[in-house]
């Protein structure tokens, strides 16, 4: 998502003073200071005029996942629908015509919407009696054998009865060797064996690492059967930005994996991303604009999720139809997989974005400029209320219809981070969007993201709130939260985004988490409906991961000191004291920090762009520690002191080198300021000393995060480069995964919109070939100052960073080095504290 703030939180008693308010923030970063939304101006809108239009047919799909598309009689239209088939185009109709040419695989035709209630908005479909809940535990079987290969004939996964109304619920029990697990969906049967492994077994399957590997051969019996029933109805995941922060080019199996992952934590609806673009592009070529011109509009993969923000356009690219077409077939097995589980795929929906000139091509559409986004000039917005969107938007779902099948639940949210509203209205455009959304899913739930000022009043007035979930980034951020009187009592879902551009850093506020999800849902006017899990970036929390996700399974108030204790001795398979005493001081620390200002913890001073003076990497981070960094240095030595037979897990190894990264990350919060005073005082020998010492922790930092899988930048290279299908097209995608590490953008983002930096990460690769490099150079520069008695040479920064986004050196994809050795490398380095 965007970025964060630095300073002012918003307050039920209105939006901070907004008179520093930057230029840009990027979608979901952290919380901005200036939460206000642009001034809203209400304008009279002319009627809608009926108009046909000839939508070619969406591509097909063969196997499973093609057999979404159903067929329809005449019977089934709706009236109005009905009436235009049989009578033909209307008057004036333009080139576009009501069906699909011989041949084509006509899409499902889109149904009338709701009818609209002038008093309130929009007004929902008649809710459906009950259904019985029947469902094929083979999914679930499937992704238990590749959670368990040794273990999973151990378990009887069986289908409960229930109805689609009832609460999602699992029971657990069984003897040893023979654990039974009963639930209401696919998805819920892989909840109870993650509930067993968690309490029953001791087992950690976390985002990353895992201890399976000390299970015994025979599981061990449950004691007496246990069930659990979901507190709330929506556990939702997944930011908008996941896809660009965490892996824009993975495969299938990566995805597949994490969908595994949030099933086994009880999550039940996840973003989709993938493939996303591909209805845009098939839509939009029936309004006036050539394959071309749309691939050159359409960014590069690593750009998408801010594209579909409708904050940006073109950068990283141009794509291929290729590619497109590989992307949605991606996206499409993606909602298959989560079908087949019992999950929601959370597709994106269509709020009206356009290209340039969308008005002059298409007569009678109004479009508003969308201003500036952190240097980029966003993409149009097409009013919703003009007929003309009617049409594009019945185009675009017809054609997202073919590639990801059907759903009940989208993400939209328009004017986010800003944007212009010219002369459109709000109320009245909201009820479009959401008529549009129900016209081909009918009674689909719109979410929408929480942040800065959104929703706003005016998009509330305008639709049925009862079919929209408001997925709150900011819930752990601020104090004097009271999100029923914000909203009126619109259902929500509380949310955190303790992770921002995929930083490597650890920690999150959890005893805020702990604390309101009690409280706010106590309260006697409760709209508190869910949980939302956001991270910008994920797989890099796993402790954060584990504790989120629980919150929606436990039915009572969650201990955080004993959560810990318990998580530790699963992590690593075994209790242990030297972990139990580890994961305390991280307790204490990193994962204690308080609510006010921040959800994430500081950055790395050995990933900021080089100043004597740098306070931190990414412009929208905390500027300073936000725990005491004896914590984590001191959960280092008791992580080294484990005992050894529990050394072995990947989860013992990745909790060893994060943390010690993490120590020597705090670390140079203590040593930059030591290399300044040397600095000033024009000490050579010192100054000489102490940066030598900086180029030597990170030196030891790129050894360390090269001896796990999780922190290589050869790997996030590959991926990108095996998208391509010649020279050409791997480079230009791997600076599209390049950029959007460093320079982010284009000069004007990366300097003006204060992106540089923002996706700052501790990988091996990075820190060699990149931030070393860079503080280096710098540290050069201020040497020779020093002996010639002369001020610095002044550095473009930019175009070091630039130079960096247009190489295509190679990096190591498989880890090295001894993770152990490493890790007591670097805490024989730093200073012991007590």
């Amino acid at each position: 998502m965007r970025k964060q703030i630095a300073a002012g939180a918003p307050s039920a008693a209105g939006p901070p003073d907004t008179s520093r308010r930057p230029r840009a923030r990027p979608s979901g970063s952290a919380a901005p200071n200036d939460p206000t939304a642009p001034t809203q101006t209400e304008t009279t809108t002319a009627p809608t005029e009926t108009r046909t239009t000839r939508m070619p047919g969406p591509i097909p799909r063969s196997g499973r996942a093609g057999r979404v598309r159903r067929r329809f009689t005449l019977a089934a239209l709706p009236a109005a629908l009905l009436t235009l088939a049989v009578s033909g185009a209307s008057p004036g109709a333009g080139a576009r015509a009501a069906q699909p040419p011989a041949g084509s695989s006509a899409p499902v035709p889109v149904r009338a919407g709701a009818p609209e209630d002038p008093a309130r908005g929009v007004r929902g479909p008649a809710r459906s009696a009950p259904r019985p809940r029947t469902f094929d535990a083979a999914p679930a079987r499937a992704a238990l054998e590749r959670l368990l290969p040794r273990h999973a004939a151990q378990f009887t996964l069986v289908p409960a009865g229930g109805t689609d109304t009832d609460a999602d619920s699992f029971t657990v029990s069984g003897t040893a060797g023979a654990i039974t697990v009963r639930g209401s969906t696919g998805a819920t049967l892989l909840t109870g064996v993650g509930w067993y492994l968690q309490h029953v077994a001791g087992a950690d399957i976390g985002w990353p690492g895992d201890s399976i590997g000390m299970l015994p051969a025979v599981l061990p019996a449950v004691p007496a059967p246990v069930t659990r029933g979901a507190q709330v109805r929506h556990r939702y995941a997944l930011n908008d930005t996941d896809d660009g922060y965490s892996g824009p080019y993975r495969t299938f199996e990566e995805h597949r994996r994490q969908i595994d992952l949030l099933a086994l934590h009880g999550i039940n609806e996840v973003f989709v991303q993938v493939g996303a673009e591909y209805p845009y592009y098939r839509a939009l070529q029936r309004f006036g604009y050539t394959a071309e011109e749309l691939r050159e509009w359409i960014p590069g993969p690593g750009h998408q999720s801010w594209w579909l923000l409708q904050n940006l356009s073109g950068f990283g690219g141009p794509v291929t139809e290729r590619l497109m077409r590989e992307r949605a077939e991606l996206g499409g097995r993606i909602a298959e997989q989560l079908r087949g589980l019992g999950m929601t795929p959370v597709l994106p929906g269509y709020f009206g974005t356009v290209p340039p000139s969308f008005a002059e091509r298409n007569p009678g559409a109004t479009t508003v400029p969308q201003g500036d986004w952190a240097g980029f000039d966003r993409p149009d917005w097409l009013d919703p209320v003009s007929p003309v969107f009617t049409e594009l938007a019945a185009a675009f779902y017809a054609e997202q219809r073919a590639l990801f099948g059907d759903s009940t639940m989208y993400r939209m949210s328009p004017l986010h981070e800003g944007g212009q509203t010219g002369s459109v209205d709000v109320k009245q455009a909201a009820g479009a969007v959401q008529q549009a959304l129900w016209a081909a899913h009918p009674g689909a739930l719109w979410a929408v993201l929480g942040w800065q000022d959104d929703p706003t009043k005016e998009l509330l007035a305008g639709v049925d709130t009862s079919k929209l979930l408001i997925l709150d980034g900011l819930s752990d951020r601020y104090n004097r939260l009271d999100r029923e009187t914000r909203w009126g009592g619109v259902p929500y879902a509380i949310g955190t985004i303790y992770n921002f551009g995929g930083h490597t850093t650890i920690g999150a506020n959890t005893s805020v988490w702990l604390e309101r999800f009690t409280s706010w849902r106590a309260k006697s006017d409760s709209a508190l409906t869910g949980i939302a899990y956001l991270p910008e970036a994920t797989g890099t929390n796993p402790a954060a991961f584990d504790l989120f996700t629980d919150l929606a399974w436990e039915p009572g108030p969650v201990d955080q000191r004993k959560w810990f204790a318990d998580f530790a001795a699963r992590r690593y398979g075994r209790p242990d004291a030297e972990a139990s005493a580890a994961w305390e001081e991280l307790r204490e620390g990193p994962y204690s920090t308080p609510s006010g200002l921040w959800s994430e913890s500081q950055d790395s001073l050995f990933t900021a762009r080089p100043s004597l003076t740098a306070v931190g990497s990414a412009y929208w981070s905390p500027k300073s520690m936000r725990y005491q960094a004896g914590s984590v240095r001191r959960a280092l030595d008791h992580l080294l002191k484990v005992d050894p037979r529990l050394r072995g897990s990947s989860a013992y190894r990745f909790d060893l080198v994060d943390t010690a990264r993490q120590a020597l990350a705090n670390h140079s919060r203590v040593l930059l300021p030591q290399i300044k005073t040397a600095y000033e005082a024009g000490d050579l020998p010192l100054f000489r000393k102490l940066t030598d010492e900086w180029a030597g922790h990170e030196r030891k930092l790129d050894e360390l995060v090269g001896s796990d899988p999780n922190f290589l930048l050869g790997t996030w290279l590959s991926a990108a480069r095996s998208h391509g299908a010649d020279r050409a097209e791997q480079d230009r995608y791997e600076y599209d995964a390049r950029s959007i590490l460093t320079v982010w953008g284009r000069q004007s983002t990366s300097e003006g919109g204060f992106l540089h930096d923002y996706a700052n990460r501790e990988w091996s690769g990075l820190v060699g070939e990149l931030y070393a490099r860079r503080w280096a150079s710098y540290f050069a520069s201020l040497e020779e100052a020093l002996v010639r008695r002369a001020a610095p040479k002044a550095v473009d920064w930019h175009a070091f960073e630039e130079d960096w986004a247009r190489l295509t050196t190679r990096h190591p994809e498989r880890p090295s080095g001894d993770p152990y050795v490493l890790a007591a490398a670097v805490a024989a380095a730093l200073p012991a504290v007590n």
